[in-house]
């Protein structure tokens, strides 16, 4: 089956390639940093554990190339209980941007946010709503996804890992 370009999965694809490569170019991709097996067999409400569960519940496979900004993404979703619609990847982006100003958070929110203005059925306020509230949340937290290492902290319950970056 041929996926169109114009599919929202094939611009995913295109664009975490693309991801891929400038991180390539830049010198900043890394080793794997999530290690699926592991993450499994640590206890229940452990960042690591509810990770993996997150992942097996919406069938996700990890990013596993690429800088570690990419690779942690679906922690950053486990982090904040962001969902993974396209409402819910807004938000992940507004906390980020909240939390440290980065370009690539608003480009990525504001392709991200046409999307969720062409599927939506809820109102355009509500939307706006999330939004703010997410990105308060950012600027309240003291999370940085930049020098993170949830590699550290899989061992450790969900709420001491929101606790340390003050991520209510």
């Amino acid at each position: 089956m041929q996926v169109s370009m114009r599919s929202p999965e094939a611009r995913i694809a295109h664009f975490l390639q693309r991801v891929d490569q400038v991180g390539e170019v830049l010198g900043i991709n890394v080793p794997p940093i999530v290690d699926l097996q592991h993450l499994r067999q640590l206890p229940p409400a452990t960042l690591g554990r509810t990770l993996a569960d997150f992942l097996d519940q919406h069938n996700l496979k990890p990013f596993t190339t690429g800088p570690r900004r990419k690779q942690l993404h679906d922690s950053v979703h486990v982090l904040t209980g962001y969902n993974t619609d396209p409402i819910g990847e807004v938000e992940v982006q507004a906390f980020l941007l909240g939390a440290k100003f980065h370009l690539a958070q608003i480009l990525l929110g504001l392709g991200l946010l046409k999307m969720v203005y062409a599927q939506s059925c809820d109102r355009p306020n509500s939307i706006e709503q999330r939004i703010v509230r997410a990105y308060r949340r950012g600027q309240t937290s003291t999370f940085d996804v930049d020098s993170w290492q949830p590699e550290r902290q899989w061992q450790l319950s969900i709420q001491q890992v929101q606790a340390m970056f003050s991520i209510g």
